[in-house]
């Protein structure tokens, strides 16, 4: 997973990213609000680590952007020194997932991105998936549409399970590589094209089929849900 960290503190976030990197994530720091939110233009992450207190605003209005439109459904963890109720209620209302106060304490930090990720992207390591007319079998790595396995390379089949467990999410080009194929600088951006070009015609993605794959300039894919009794 792609994890977000905003905050100013030097020492935090050596700390942070040692525990984030450490349970096998990839780490981005960030150390003003302004940085975050130019590089969510481009780029996509799948949690964010948010202090209240920032150089140039405060992390309140960094989540209420992101909830406008940026980032509507990400998880965000706030972390503060702030811990009276209203500060707490506070967050969460405005779009914040959850709440912790500093000091920090490493292994809960940890436990609750655990909880937050877990809930937001549900593991899928042996249990059967079913999308419409599109059925993946993890254990044996096979995707079945309307009943006929499809003959996917083995990259194919990750970049496939990745884009429909996201469906409906725009997913930037460098989180797709980072997540489907680990090593980003060995991938080149014609490769991660190519793929996508060929799962959608290999899965028949269209409007009657229920699914279609839409590029968007800039920034990356994203699989959208259409809604086939309309399409019809």
């Amino acid at each position: 997973m792609r994890i977000a960290a905003l905050d100013d503190d030097p020492i935090l976030m050596e700390l942070i990213q040692a525990s984030v990197e450490h349970a096998g994530h990839l780490f981005h720091p960030f150390t003003d609000g302004t940085s975050l939110l130019r590089a969510l233009r481009t780029e996509t992450f799948d949690l964010l680590i948010v202090d209240w207190h920032l150089p140039d605003m405060s992390g309140m209005e960094v989540v209420r952007t992101l909830r406008a439109g940026l980032a509507p459904q990400m998880p965000i963890l706030f972390v503060t020194r702030r811990n009276a109720e209203q500060d707490v209620v506070e967050a969460l209302n405005c779009g914040a997932d959850d709440f912790m106060t500093k000091p920090i304490r490493m292994g809960e930090l940890m436990a609750r991105t655990a909880a937050l990720l877990r809930r937001a992207y549900p593991s899928t390591v042996s249990r059967t998936l079913d999308f419409g007319r599109y059925r993946f079998e993890p254990k044996t790595r096979t995707l079945w549409m309307e009943g006929t396995a499809v003959d996917l390379k083995n990259k194919e089949y990750d970049l496939a399970l990745f884009m429909f467990q996201n469906a409906g999410r725009l997913l930037s080009r460098e989180h797709m590589r980072q997540s489907v194929w680990s090593e980003v600088q060995d991938v080149p951006s014609r490769s991660l094209d190519t793929h996508v070009s060929r799962l959608r015609n290999k899965l028949a993605l269209s409007p009657e089929n229920g699914y279609v794959v839409n590029a968007v300039y800039g920034m990356g894919y994203r699989l959208d849900v259409v809604d086939v009794t309309q399409s019809a």
